[in-house]
């Protein structure tokens, strides 16, 4: 065995020392896009006058003498509301960031809301009563215009080379505290939000608390590559999932709202939901991914198009749709009046359609059936009982075939597959049945043990499930 030097052992263990600096000097140094940022991003506060209560308007305050030692305790109790709530003028703080020199800002929309004044602070401390332009609630965008000339302005990046695990940038005002920095990586990219289907989110563990709202987030040269919009909390506040608007979004709506006063949104006129696995087996797919058609709506788009319920949508426009919430942000920005490339799996191969999109609606409602004793059969093998429709049904509902669920056995395949009494089965395996012998001539011809896609309207819309039948 070879013996290393007293001389080489000394190197060795200098060396050991020098690499964790050396690992630290790798981290970003963000005092220069602070540096350069700073001056672009604004606190925003508003104020909202309170309304009189119903209480104050029918028992005004009585007029007391100068002086009376009342006065203070009157003022209070009639300067209440109907829980012994005091009513004050709102104020809310939130942040923004200057996007042209002659005073346009973006930020979000629920810092602006129902607001009565917006004042916006800039870092030198001058203050501006802002003019809200317009605002988007489903995007959460809001475009604020200041009567000034030569404000700094914020260079825009390119979300979508955003990697996770890249370092990103906060700057912003939590809790009133102007101007705070605070840093992290990207957690994710393309996150859906239940209540913010258009918005493909970008997800961070940027440290976002109230006032951070509508606030840029930066990429490592400097440049906006989203607005601070939401955090996931269960006590109010940072827990370390925070979400953010991709700019290009932002600035898209931001255009719009400046040139039209309205933002147009794509439609394509289907109801979609997820992929999951036991689906994608009855699909004959390798892997679950894409958005399953649960619903084509009348004088839609995708009813033009021929799109059919039990498609699976794969690709828009070339981007792939990994899952049923990517494709409403795709939709969303796709331009009104143009054709769309859409490819879709059907009957276990893969078809390119075009679709001509068209702009967003209002919601469609859904219809629920309320069963009713008439002559009942049971489907074994599905381990639940059906009813048929009658015509009138079939009108509230706005359907052209179906039967009607009335009971679901405890033990059963229909249970286990998540089908509810109340369910008006329309699809079978890709076959649409209108009766109860269509129903028991497809429920007969069923393998067991293998998943069968079965699709079911109910009051909240149309959702495909996958169930395996039992030997009956």
């Amino acid at each position: 065995m070879k013996i290393l030097s007293k001389t080489v052992l000394k190197i060795l263990f200098v060396a050991a020392l020098l690499v964790p600096l050396t690992s630290h000097a790798a981290l970003p140094d963000f005092t220069v896009i602070v540096d350069k940022a700073k001056n672009s991003v604004v606190n925003i506060s508003t104020k909202t006058k309170a309304s009189k209560s119903k209480s104050e308007r029918s028992t005004p305050m009585p007029e007391l003498p100068e002086g009376s030692p009342f006065g203070e305790l009157f003022e209070k109790f009639f300067n209440q509301d109907e829980f012994g709530e005091r009513r004050r003028d709102s104020q809310s703080l939130g942040s923004g960031f200057i996007v042209s020199e002659d005073g346009y800002i973006l930020t979000n929309h629920h810092v602006i809301a129902e607001a009565d004044e917006v004042v916006v602070r800039l870092s030198n401390r001058d203050e501006y009563i802002a003019r809200v332009v317009g605002s988007d609630k489903a995007s959460d965008v809001a475009v604020l215009k200041v009567e000034a000339d030569g404000l700094p302005v914020l260079k825009f990046g390119d979300s979508d080379k955003l990697k996770v695990g890249e370092w990103v940038l906060a700057i912003g005002s939590p809790f009133g505290f102007d101007h705070s920095v605070t840093a992290g990586i990207v957690s994710a990219k393309g996150r859906s939000l239940p209540s913010d289907s258009y918005v493909p989110f970008i997800q961070t563990d940027v440290a976002i608390n109230p006032g951070n709202s509508g606030g840029p987030l930066f990429n490592l040269d400097g440049e906006v590559i989203g607005i601070n919009s939401q955090i996931y909390s269960r006590t109010g506040g940072f827990m370390g999932l925070s979400f953010a608007i991709p700019i290009e979004m932002a600035v898209d709506v931001a255009d719009q709202i400046k040139e039209t006063g309205h933002v147009s949104r794509g439609w394509l006129g289907v109801l979609i939901q997820e992929v999951t696995r036991e689906l994608a087996e009855s699909f004959g797919m390798d892997n679950p991914h894409g958005a399953l058609v649960a619903k084509v709506l009348d004088n839609s788009p995708a009813a033009e198009a021929d799109l059919q319920v039990g498609d699976v949508i794969v690709e828009f426009n070339g981007k792939k749709v990994m899952r049923s919430s990517s494709l409403p942000p795709l939709v969303g920005r796709a331009t009104v009046g143009k054709n769309a490339k859409v490819t879709i799996i059907r009957n276990k191969s893969r078809k390119h359609i075009k679709v001509k999109i068209a702009e967003l609606p209002t919601a469609v409602t859904q219809a629920a059936y309320t069963p009713e004793d008439d002559k009942p059969m049971q489907g074994n093998a599905l381990g639940m009982t059906v009813n048929s429709l009658s015509k009138d049904d079939r009108k509230k509902l706005k359907l052209e075939a179906g039967v009607a669920v009335v009971d679901v056995e405890a033990n059963g395949a229909a249970r286990d597959a998540g089908i509810q009494k109340g369910d008006v089965i329309t699809m079978i395996d890709n076959r649409e049945i209108s009766s109860i012998e269509e129903f028991e001539e497809v429920t007969d011809g069923l393998s067991s043990g293998k998943s069968v896609a079965l699709l079911v309207q109910r009051r909240s819309g149309p959702v495909f499930l996958a169930i395996r039948p039992e030997d009956s």
